[in-house]
């Protein structure tokens, strides 16, 4: 069984739209995207992976194809973005999984595995940062100056200078080696997906809460240090956001880690599908996943 399937399951409330792929009797591989996109990252990664593996992609509340009812007064944090997570696990009755983790995902992932932390037998990181270090100086900075203020004046900024067409596009290209072979259809559907009404202001709270996820770094870490969990980070090394020293930073905290880097940038998957599904292979057959 390999061919992709998508469904739609009601967990916390929320119509949550999913990618899966594979046998249902195989080990779990939850694919967890970030900003600004959707499962639909993962469209060629899912087959490489499931020959072997149950792999699963959710859309996050406010990305991609999951609808949340207006009815939930759904509040848009990371702490509510975990828990929806969950109960789509649990709803789907998966117990154990390795996770891949990329952007926000990251942080739902290790929220997660504070709630639950036997939950996670490996992890994948691709540009998915857990550390300050691992945080794009010019990047962030307008992002971290409205974490300061939370004044309608930098989210006003941000608004402006982030959830535009040109901004996701260049999310996509820049760092690429080829960015011309990047197919367009990606970051146009981010941005036709970013730009319906009430979204901006779902992804500024989001970007303003994202802050929080900062302050839980020393808990992560502990996790990452308790649990045992191997690590693989394969990291795109020209992304601006998430930059190599965030995958670096890993070996301070896991013993079990393997570092990959590879030339790309942000969205390694859009042309690095193939090296990172064979890296994750000989992973997972390592810790015998």
């Amino acid at each position: 069984m390999s061919d992709t399937k998508i469904s739609t399951i009601t967990a916390d409330g929320v119509n949550v739209f999913y990618r899966s792929a594979g046998s249902p009797s195989d080990p779990v591989i939850l694919l967890l995207h970030g900003f600004p996109s959707s499962s639909h990252m993962f469209r060629n990664l899912i087959p490489l992976l499931s020959k072997q593996y149950h792999v699963i992609a959710p859309d996050l509340p406010g990305f991609g194809f999951t609808n949340v009812p207006a009815d939930q007064k759904y509040e848009y944090t990371f702490a509510n973005l975990t828990l929806t997570i969950e109960a789509f696990l649990d709803t789907l009755k998966i117990q154990n999984f390795a996770v891949y983790i990329f952007d926000y995902g990251a942080p739902v992932a290790f929220r997660l595995a504070l709630n639950r932390p036997k939950a996670i037998t490996a992890i994948v990181a691709q540009n998915g940062n857990a550390y300050e270090e691992g945080l794009g100086k010019d990047f962030w900075a307008p992002i971290q100056a409205y974490w300061k203020s939370g004044s309608k004046e930098d989210r006003d900024k941000i608004d402006s200078a982030v959830l535009n067409f040109d901004m996701t596009k260049w999310q996509y290209t820049f760092g690429s080696p080829h960015p011309d072979s990047i197919f367009p259809e990606s970051y146009y559907l981010d941005s036709a997906l970013l730009g319906r009404p009430g979204n901006h202001g779902i992804q500024l709270d989001l970007l303003y809460d994202y802050r929080t996820n900062v302050a839980l770094y020393p808990r992560f870490h502990q996790y990452l240090e308790t649990s045992g969990v191997p690590v693989l980070a394969v990291w795109g090394k020209n992304d601006p956001a998430f930059i190599a020293p965030g995958a670096e930073a890993y070996k301070n905290h896991v013993k079990d880690i393997k570092i990959h880097y590879l030339d790309a940038g942000h969205f390694a998957l859009e042309t690095n599908e193939v090296e990172v599904s064979k890296l994750m292979a000989d992973f997972l057959k390592k810790h015998n996943i």
